[in-house]
C-alpha cells in the first residue's frame, strides 16, 4: 500500500468521491417541501434495497438490476440534499462550505478522519481557486 508523503508505508490516501449535481431551477423548494422529498426519496433507496435483498414483503430482483436501482434511487437522494443546500444558502444565508468544514472536523474528532484526511478534503471554492491561478 501506497502511503502519503513523510507517512510510513502503511498509510493510505485518502479516497474520494466527488459528485456535482445541478440545481434544479423549474422548482420552487423550500426547507420543509425539500426535507419532505428527502425522506420520500430515502423510502425509495430503502425500498430498492428491499428489492435486492428480497425483504419486507419485496419481491427480490435479478441482482444488476436491483443494484442499478440501488444506484439510481441514491442518487436522487443526493439530488435531493444538493437541493436542500441550495435552499439553506439562498434563503437563509448558510455557507454550506464553512458547514462542511465543520463536518469535517467533526468526522476527525469521531476519529472516522485523520488531520491529514481532513486537511485533504477542501471545500469546492478553494478547489476553484487553485484551478484559475
Amino acid at each position: 500500500m501506497k502511503g502519503r508523503e513523510g507517512e510510513g508505508p502503511a498509510a493510505a490516501a485518502i479516497t474520494l468521491k466527488t459528485l456535482a449535481l445541478p440545481r434544479l431551477d423549474g422548482l420552487r423548494p423550500t426547507l420543509e417541501s425539500t426535507a419532505l422529498k428527502l425522506m420520500e426519496e430515502a423510502g425509495e433507496l430503502g425500498a430498492a434495497i428491499g428489492k435486492y435483498r428480497g425483504l419486507s414483503g419485496e419481491r427480490a430482483m435479478p441482482e444488476g438490476e436491483a443494484l442499478r436501482r440501488v444506484a439510481l434511487e441514491l442518487l436522487d437522494v443526493a439530488q435531493t440534499a444538493i437541493t436542500m443546500m441550495f435552499v439553506l444558502e439562498d434563503t437563509y444565508g448558510i455557507d454550506v462550505e464553512d458547514a462542511m468544514r465543520a463536518h469535517l472536523d467533526k468526522l476527525r474528532r469521531r476519529g472516522y478522519l485523520t488531520p491529514a484526511d481532513a486537511a485533504a478534503v477542501r471545500p469546492p471554492q478553494a478547489i476553484a481557486e487553485d484551478g484559475a491561478r
